[in-house]
């Protein structure tokens, strides 16, 4: 990335993108269960849905990253608070402050819906997402439990 000519701007996502976030989730999670068909009518459900948004890291046209959240009421935080489901960015553009970028948009729209926290889950193994979290101030504060149904 060279710091002259390339401009990174966070954005909201348009439908035009939605393959490049496939990809992007591919390339980060090594996924291979998911489709492109899958990806394109979750990403228009959130589209339709305004408890969800996502917003991509767009370099001179190209998405190279993309953090996707939820906000969620609970009964011990009454103005709620935004889940991060998912932040990835292409691996050539790590470490190059994107996610850093994408997390502090989150945080601007925490502080726009006056919510109360933003929670973040990371999986065991992850342990370089971990300290990225840590170095923007997320604490450790539970165990995450699932069940696939």
């Amino acid at each position: 990335m060279d710091e002259n000519t390339d401009i990174i701007l966070i954005r909201e996502i348009e439908s035009k993108d939605y393959i490049s976030i496939d990809s992007i989730w591919r390339k980060v999670f090594d996924l291979g269960s998911i489709t492109d068909e899958s990806v394109v009518k979750t990403c228009e459900k959130i589209k339709n849905d305004d408890r969800y948004q996502i917003f991509v890291a767009d370099m001179n046209g190209k998405v190279i990253g993309f953090v996707t959240i939820v906000e969620s009421l609970a009964i011990n935080l009454p103005n709620g608070y935004i889940k991060v489901n998912g932040l990835a960015v292409l691996p050539e553009f790590q470490c190059c402050g994107v996610g850093k970028m994408l997390m502090r948009r989150v945080e601007k729209l925490a502080v726009e819906r006056n919510v109360s926290l933003i929670e973040v889950t990371s999986g065991f193994k992850r342990t370089n997402a971990h300290e990225f979290y840590e170095h923007l101030g997320y604490r450790k504060t539970s165990y995450r439990f699932s069940k696939r149904i």
